[in-house]
């Protein structure tokens, strides 16, 4: 199968698995499927990383759970970013949480998928403190709402900021008085 991948890597094609090449799933996966299958949506495999589409209602209660449980450890948030596919994409934005474990020595990515004109998702800060900062800089670049955040507000831009700079439809220029022209 990794001619597979080099192929679509090079070619930027499609390659279409067949049932007889599919791929069990990660432990990783089958203990989350284990523990609630509601919780998985689509699963990415692909270059030895594992990233899980899930609904956006239950992502703090799948990083309590891969936090806590004793057999996966998730204890260290790498990071917490989004990303905007564009304005004429729907759904539009995602939120990527980078999770690592210090004592498994595993990684998994969720990934929460959100629609233009609702950007809610509840806050993970009571799962990992550090959360707090990296959903601060989502909201702020983004505009992404983390419901029931301690302290939502600017982290990086003015208070007085109009828009989130890295929406692919913000001005490249800026808005005024913060423009250059």
């Amino acid at each position: 199968m990794s001619k597979e991948i080099e192929q679509e890597a090079n070619t930027g094609e499609q390659v279409e698995l067949t049932p007889s090449d599919s791929v069990t799933p990660s432990p990783l996966v089958a203990a989350l499927q284990h523990k609630n299958p509601l919780w998985v949506g689509e699963v990415i495999e692909a270059f030895g990383e594992v990233t899980i589409i899930v609904a956006r209602e239950m992502i703090a209660e799948i990083c309590s759970f891969l936090k806590t449980s004793p057999e996966l450890e998730f204890n260290f948030l790498s990071d917490i970013c989004g990303a905007d596919r564009g304005p004429e994409e729907e759904p539009r934005f995602e939120v990527n949480y980078h999770l690592f474990s210090t004592t498994k020595h595993h990684r998994l990515r969720l990934k929460v998928i959100l629609n233009d004109d609702d950007t809610h998702v509840p806050t993970v800060t009571g799962v990992w403190r550090t959360a707090n900062w990296h959903e601060r800089e989502t909201f702020d670049l983004f505009g992404v709402i983390f419901d029931g955040h301690p302290d939502l507000r600017r982290i990086l831009l003015p208070d007085d900021w109009e828009g989130h700079a890295l929406r692919k439809d913000f001005p490249l220029r800026g808005y005024e008085p913060y423009s250059l022209t």
